[in-house]
């Protein structure tokens, strides 16, 4: 079975760090993407970043470009989100997804943006970002 664990969240100042940790297990394929999506309160859930497996293409949305960076470690199936400067419009309930890719040449950003639907989610961390 495929199990992502999330963990890393927290009470935040603004302008501050936080670094999100997402662990995996039970992929055994090669072609997967895996990144992280956000709910904020009374919104919709959106792609944050997000990372083939293949070929190590990122996404990231326009409002976390240049604050956030997405990273793999496969030795330990772990992925992180390094999140910095961060803003109080960055509150949001951070959720680790992943799924293997229907085609291999399946653009990254389809996966994070949509309209692909990840099949397997974690629990989620609360990233609370004060001003």
């Amino acid at each position: 079975d495929v199990q992502l664990v999330e963990s890393g969240g927290g009470l935040v100042q603004a302008g501050g760090s936080l670094r999100l940790s997402c662990s995996t297990s039970g992929f055994t394929v090669d072609d997967y993407a895996i990144g992280w999506f956000r709910q904020a309160p009374g919104k919709e859930r959106v792609g944050v970043s997000c990372v083939k497996s293949r070929d190590m293409s990122t996404y990231y949305a326009d409002s976390v470009k240049g604050r956030f960076t997405i990273s793999r470690d496969n030795a330990k199936d772990m992925v992180y989100l390094e999140m910095d400067s961060l803003k109080p419009e960055d509150t949001a309930v951070y959720y680790c997804a992943a799924d293997t890719l229907p085609n291999p040449t399946m653009d990254v950003t389809i996966f994070c943006r949509g309209p692909f639907e990840p099949d397997y989610w974690g629990q989620g961390t609360q990233v609370t970002v004060s001003s």
